[in-house]
């Protein structure tokens, strides 16, 4: 049974930092690429980050230059560091296989930020 477990969200001030992780099991992470979507209040869910088992990455243009997208295959967990966070980066945010599986969908992980 494939499990996501995203963490690492929290309550932080603009310009402020966070760093997410999500937790996969269930799948051969290494082989797989990940992306990072959240979804903000009453907006559709949008992708925030990728990144291929290769290592090739891609980010949305709201995101490039403050947003840097990693993997750890040993610990199959891949991370999104946030910094220079604008209230506009307040969502749920999801991590999820390439191409997407909707029954991946974890619980996401809560960030908030406060101007």
């Amino acid at each position: 049974q494939v499990q996501l477990v995203e963490s690492g969200g929290g309550l932080v001030q603009a310009g402020g930092s966070l760093r997410l992780s999500c937790a996969a099991s269930g799948i051969i992470f290494r082989i797989k690429p990940m992306d990072w979507y959240r979804q903000a209040p009453g907006k559709q869910r949008e992708l925030v980050a990728g990144i291929t088992s290769g290592g090739r990455i891609n980010y949305s243009d709201s995101v490039k230059g403050r947003f840097t997208i990693s993997r750890d295959n040993a610990k199959n967990t891949v991370y999104l560091q946030m910094n220079s966070l604008k209230p506009e980066d307040t969502a749920v945010y999801y991590c999820n296989t390439r191409p997407v599986n909707g029954a991946y969908w974890g619980q996401g992980t809560q960030v908030t930020v406060s101007s």
